[in-house]
């Protein structure tokens, strides 16, 4: 079940950028979007709303004083541009203080937050199709609302997200809606290998390594202690995959 949410925001550019993603993500419903916190008393008292994106600068009724007043509150999450009112905020129970610009996957660790209660952020998943009898083998994902192909050639890595993940190619980032437990055993594995519990790599983009990383494009990922034998043993017998 979605959870109901509002953006209270006197920044219009900031609301936008909420807005587009709160869209993305299935498992959260925009009821509204309000410009100051006396307008979304209106909203309160109308509807059930269980999450706040809530602004802490802001006319007329700042988004602290805004909170305190209510009761019970819903869910809130700050989205400010200003760090002095982090302690305070935490005061308050709130679920997270999101500092602008706000980045995806930031947002995305927030919501996640707010939604343990009831379990992870819901949204249709649909398994990864993978075609890697094709030439250039591809994967099919689902990224904002749409199927989305990927060739594993263009992949430099995958990090797990809790229960997204962000694949990084050469040419851009794709959020998507999966474990990445899953896409390891989907993945050719003569191809791909897990060296954290948050990362996979293809093994051919791997440029340099030692004993405690892997560096594949400009980017440098840790080995994790639970995977770091079973690496280090492909890496040292093949050193043919440097290059």
């Amino acid at each position: 079940m979605a959870l109901n949410c509002i953006i209270v925001d006197d920044e219009p550019l900031a609301v936008e950028v909420l807005e587009s993603y709160v869209e993305r993500i299935a498992g959260l419903n925009l009821l509204a979007s309000r410009n100051n916190a006396v307008q979304a008393f209106d909203i309160l008292k109308e509807e059930q709303v269980d999450l706040i994106f809530l602004d802490i600068q802001m006319p007329k009724l700042n988004g602290i004083d805004f909170l305190k007043v209510l009761n019970p509150a819903p869910k809130v999450i700050f989205t400010t541009a200003y760090r002095d009112y982090a302690i305070e905020s935490y005061e308050l129970n709130v679920v997270d203080y999101l500092l602008k610009p706000i980045a995806f996957d930031r947002f995305l660790m927030a919501v996640n937050k707010a939604m343990e209660d009831s379990g992870p952020v819901h949204e249709t998943v649909l398994e990864p199709s993978i075609n890697s009898n094709q030439d250039p083998p591809y994967i099919f994902l689902k990224a904002d609302r749409k199927m989305v192909k990927i060739y594993l050639k263009d992949i430099i890595y995958i990090e797990s997200l809790k229960d997204y993940v962000r694949i990084k190619t050469e040419e851009k980032e794709i959020i998507s809606l999966q474990k990445i437990s899953y896409l390891e055993q989907k993945l050719p594995e003569d191809c791909f290998m897990r060296i954290h519990r948050s990362f996979i790599v293809p093994i051919k983009k791997i440029k340099a390594f030692s004993n405690h990383s892997i560096e594949v494009g400009a980017k440098e990922l840790p080995i994790g202690r639970n995977y770091k034998e079973k690496v280090l043993e492909i890496l040292h017998s093949d050193q043919s995959i440097l290059g």
